[in-house]
């Protein structure tokens, strides 16, 4: 579905400045410049040039149009009403950014992350820890795009606040480490990098229990730097890791999805929208490529690859993934994985009707 175009105040080539009165000019929703774009549905956003609201447009606007005009209203700033849907924009915003930057659109991400930041600011305070998500969103998304500056000056805000408030829970001091971790190998600063990771790891195992998915994500990350350090041995091993905490998640989806065979969408939703499959994918074939010569593991990790891109309905790619687990399986002799991937391989085709599957 194609996305709908921005609502302009005029055509894009014929832009003139907003008439405001004395002392009432209006700045750029994206960059504080002074506004000379309107948008026409709210009435209450502006920007400096079209190509800022396209951006923003894009980016959050579209989802949260309508939801400015009563809380941009200067009768209604302090009533408790707008505070309340003022919270519930800071979660819109949080939610789209974090889809966004899982599918790596990392500049889409930065207007949600901003207006994120901007919302909490109103809501906490400009000095307190509830800013640290959205520190840590566009801390992020300007990592994707390597602005490594200014994502240390936002960690180090972030990193202050946390400080500052030592009774903040768990789940903000793992997010905080795993950004450092990942600023730190961006800067090939690979040992602060590692302990940062291994402080990640710990605090997310203390939050959501040592087989976690968000553990998981600790353990790959670290892999990675062990890598880049040239210590394949270990980064083998935390690869493996991750495959058999990823095998042992996925396989009990799948039973879960057998025995919910009449309400699927229930159980798909409450698990992992196209955004987050995209990120595992991207970490399972990672771990894939590390050893193309150890058939166990590769049968393990394509067996998990088969098994998510099954859960997401996308049957082509589970039949790819599920053929190249089969095969390597059969190379070892009783293995232990070749009944369960050939019952998957034919539990996808019992739902996908295309005789010809294209290779993934």
């Amino acid at each position: 579905m194609m996305e709908a175009e921005p609502p302009f105040s005029g055509a894009a080539s014929r832009i003139t400045p907003l008439a405001f009165p004395k002392g009432m000019k209006k700045m750029c929703e994206l960059c504080q410049r002074i506004a000379h774009v309107q948008c026409t549905k709210c009435r209450v956003t502006f920007y400096c040039d079209a190509e800022h609201q396209r951006a923003d447009w894009v980016g959050i606007h579209q989802r949260i149009c309508q939801f400015l005009i009563p809380i941009r209203n200067p009768a209604l700033v302090c009533c408790p009403e707008t505070q309340f849907k003022k919270a519930e924009l800071i979660e819109i915003c949080r939610l789209v950014a974090q889809s966004k930057l899982s599918e790596g659109k990392h500049q889409e991400a930065l207007p949600a992350a901003q207006f994120c930041l901007s919302c909490s600011i109103d809501v906490h305070g400009p000095r307190t820890v509830q800013l640290v998500p959205a520190y840590l969103l566009l801390a992020e998304a300007n990592m994707g795009l390597s602005n490594l500056v200014l994502v240390s000056d936002l960690l180090s805000q972030a990193q202050w606040y946390v400080l500052k408030n030592p009774d903040c829970g768990l789940a903000v001091h793992q997010q905080l480490h795993r950004s450092l971790g990942r600023l730190h190998a961006a800067t090939g600063n690979l040992e602060a990098s590692l302990h940062d990771f291994a402080t990640d790891i710990y605090y997310a195992s203390e939050e959501f229990g040592l087989d976690s998915t968000v553990t998981c994500g600790g353990y790959f990350l670290m892999a990675g730097v062990f890598a880049k350090q040239g210590k394949m041995p270990i980064a083998r091993s935390l690869y493996s890791q991750v495959a058999h905490m990823w095998h042992t998640r996925l396989t009990k989806l799948v039973e879960d999805h057998i025995q919910n065979v009449d309400h699927p969408d229930e159980l798909l939703d409450s698990t992992y929208d196209k955004a987050q499959r995209v990120e595992v994918d991207v970490m399972l074939r990672t771990v894939l490529e590390t050893d193309q010569k150890d058939s166990s593991q590769i049968a393990l990790v394509a067996h998990c690859l088969a098994m998510l891109w099954f859960l997401g309905g996308e049957y082509v790619k589970a039949l790819g993934f599920g053929s190249t687990a089969l095969q390597a399986s059969q190379l070892i002799p009783n293995h232990d994985l070749t009944e369960p991937i050939r019952g998957l391989l034919q539990l996808v085709h019992s739902v996908h009707t295309d005789p010809h599957p294209g290779s993934v």
